[in-house]
């Protein structure tokens, strides 16, 4: 995958809607990353529409909004967009009243049944297995998953993350999981919701309203962030305050648009006041 050249207008990309990571992007753990909640206020002194968009399946838009308070950005639940909503939804259009396996946390268990998904605790009477991010997961939930899945059983991850950016350094998020589960079972996810995918993709352009092509989406992760803008026609930024690194672009198959040394430094890339901001 290679990134696209964006059309501009004296050397401004033309970009009305943003699609922003926040882990590694926003903040990193509980610090926010500097600069980042000013780069936001002045993208939307400029009118540009934003949506946040994470693979954590952990916290609901709820949840967001008020973490986000905390380092200084306001928004709305409905320009919120993380794992547990992609998986959710995606549950309720596909599998409505299927008895469901969850490995995953407390809160998105709470936050799908909420929503009137239906949970099992009994791995063989399930007909849908999702895989996500569990600090209890264990040898338990292994043979859960050998008993639950075979070539009826539809296996969803709710993202491919297979670490996540901490204060500290990086944790395994919820692709070591799923990699573990599809080993043990020796079958690949017949769906892994989450950026890159589509279904994530459809549901961060329906919240912009807008086509993909005015659209940048700005992360830290290659193989996650920027994948979904380059394969569904979307301008890219990599920061590199996350997992990515400039030394990484080379051997990555995405190519972003842009390089970023922080969220900061976007206004004066959407202003014309950036132009070192290239790839490599």
């Amino acid at each position: 995958m290679t990134g696209r050249s964006e059309d501009t207008t004296e050397g401004r990309p033309q970009v009305r809607g943003v699609v922003v990571d926040l882990d590694g992007t926003v903040y990193r753990g509980t610090d926010p990353i500097p600069g980042a909640a000013a780069a936001l206020a002045r993208l939307r002194e400029r009118g540009v529409a934003i949506v946040f968009c994470s693979n954590n399946p952990t916290e609901t838009p709820a949840e967001y909004v008020e973490r986000l308070a905390g380092v200084g950005v306001e928004v709305d639940e409905s320009a919120v967009v993380p794992a547990s909503t992609v998986t959710r939804d995606y549950l309720r259009d596909h599998h409505p009243d299927e008895p469901v396996y969850l490995v995953g946390s407390a809160s998105l268990r709470a936050y799908l049944r909420e929503a009137g998904q239906q949970l099992t605790t009994d791995p063989e009477r399930a007909t849908v297995f999702v895989a996500s991010w569990d600090e209890t997961f264990d040898y338990g939930e292994m043979q859960a998953a050998l008993d639950c899945i075979d070539e009826t059983t539809t296996f969803l991850g709710t993202d491919p993350d297979r670490t996540v950016p901490t204060g500290d350094g990086l944790m395994p998020g919820s692709g070591a999981i799923l990699r573990a589960v599809a080993g043990t079972v020796d079958r690949d996810p017949d769906r892994v919701l989450g950026k890159p995918s589509s279904v994530a993709a459809r549901a961060v352009l329906e919240r912009l309203d807008l086509p993909p092509e005015a659209c940048l989406v700005v992360g830290d992760r290659l193989d996650t962030d920027l994948a979904m803008g380059v394969d569904h026609g979307m301008a890219t930024a990599l920061v590199t305050t996350g997992v990515s690194s400039r030394e990484d672009v080379p051997a990555s198959d995405v190519t972003p648009d842009y390089i970023l040394d922080s969220l900061a430094d976007l206004p004066d890339l959407l202003e014309g006041e950036n132009p070192g901001a290239g790839p490599g």
